[in-house]
């Protein structure tokens, strides 16, 4: 009997991204999220006295030169020497990029597999052969698994590989290869990296991704971690995802449909925090709120977005440990405008020539020429308008609303 932990995607000291912070938010965990999440692996493995650790990739951040990384990193591998721990890692498409991977001289607990060819260790005294190959660049289009050895007889067999396989969304479809051809190259385990959502391949035999070890971004909701592992008489006796990250990211979108003045707007909303953060285990969460659907009150929430931006970030505040990533206001009315409504108004004229627009508005070169001049902070994190002809159809029609909005307001006044 032997226990392993897998995990993939550390991207140590990588920077959270896309996070308005606010002057009391905790700068310093947000900062060094992806080493405390690796501290928490290292104090599992310890805890549990697993007999190896895997890591099937992008350990290091892609192109990152900081030394103090890999440095950090020695650190804690001699911690897990110190507790009779061995580490198995195969470098992934970041680690290629990755000057640090290349000159880091590692402790021999540990087993960095060649980028050359597929490798084989064993380890006698548990009757385990890990079979991995790194990646040589940055950019793989080759079947990385098709050459992988076959199985030794008679021992517990793991493939360690940082993989897409077919494809993920998100992902880039490195070292591809088919959930089939892993079944049959007769591995009792495949400890597979590269995607950073969890994803259970297959059962039988056992082929996971663990997900990343700490959620960078809003695409990386969730709890995220490492995946504990229990081996009795050549079989995979237990299976348990362990959170190990110290930041979590979430995704609310609240329906609207019901709401029809302020007082219930906020009550859902802070509702809504109180049930996101019931699900962090203490743990800070960057949370993205999207307010949707047909909404009565829609036209209060166009009218005066920024009141409502400052509202519900000041809700935040009130709930405790949630800090706002983004909040999308999605609503639309409820009925449908009358078309008599704004007949012979001055704004008619306006709103017509939206809904015919062409596209090609919004690349004129005058709007061109306005964004150009804009401080460079506006620009850094995304475009201001978007690439896709879809997101453009959304844009104009979201101006539409907006000017209804505001239009209707005057004609109510």
């Amino acid at each position: 009997m032997f226990t392993f932990l897998h995990a993939a995607d550390i991207h140590l000291d990588s920077p959270l991204k896309n996070l308005a912070i606010r002057e009391d938010a905790p700068v310093e965990t947000i900062r060094g999220a992806a080493r405390r999440a690796f501290d928490n692996l290292v104090a599992l493995a310890i805890e549990e006295e697993v007999d190896f650790l895997l890591l099937a990739g992008d350990l290091y951040d892609g192109t990152w030169k900081d030394y103090n990384t890999g440095l950090f990193f020695i650190e804690r591998m001699h911690k897990l020497r110190q507790a009779g721990i061995r580490v198995f890692l195969v470098s992934g498409n970041h680690d290629a990029a990755s000057r640090i991977t290349k000159t880091l001289r590692l402790p021999d607990n540990v087993v960095h597999f060649s980028s050359q060819s597929p490798q084989t260790v064993q380890i006698h005294e548990l009757d385990v052969a890990i079979h991995g190959q790194s990646y040589p660049r940055r950019k793989v289009s080759d079947n990385l698994a098709v050459n992988y050895p076959n199985p030794e007889p008679h021992l517990f067999n793991i493939g360690l590989l940082h993989t897409a396989l077919t494809g993920r969304p998100g992902h880039e479809k490195y070292a591809p290869c088919t959930r089939d051809e892993l079944i049959n190259k007769g591995y009792d385990y495949w400890a597979l990296g590269h995607v950073h959502q969890r994803e259970e391949v297959c059962r039988d035999p056992w082929i996971l991704f663990p997900g990343n070890l700490q959620g960078r971004h809003i695409r990386e909701t969730g709890a995220k971690g490492a995946t504990l592992v229990r081996v009795d008489n050549d079989r995979v006796s237990e299976m348990t995802f362990r959170e190990l990250d110290v930041i979590r990211w979430g995704f609310h979108q609240m329906d609207c449909s019901d709401i029809t003045c302020e007082s219930e707007l906020l009550e859902r909303v802070s509702e809504a925090y109180t049930q996101e953060l019931e699900s962090t285990d203490g743990r800070p969460l960057m949370l993205r709120l999207e307010l949707q659907g047909p909404c009565p009150f829609h036209g209060e929430l166009l009218r005066d977005s920024r009141y409502w931006q400052s509202a519900l970030e000041a809700l935040a505040i009130d709930s405790g440990e949630i800090w706002l990533e983004k909040i999308l206001f999605h609503t639309h009315r409820s009925q449908p405008l009358e078309p008599s409504a704004l007949e012979g108004s001055p704004m008619e004229g306006l709103l017509n020539s939206i809904d015919e627009a062409d596209l090609e508005l919004l690349d004129a070169p005058e709007l061109q020429t306005l964004l150009s001049r804009l401080p460079a902070e506006l620009l850094r994190e995304q475009p201001l308008l978007p690439a896709d002809n879809t997101e453009k159809h959304a844009l104009l029609e979201e101006v539409r609303e907006v000017l209804l909005a505001r239009i209707l307001r005057q004609v109510s006044e």
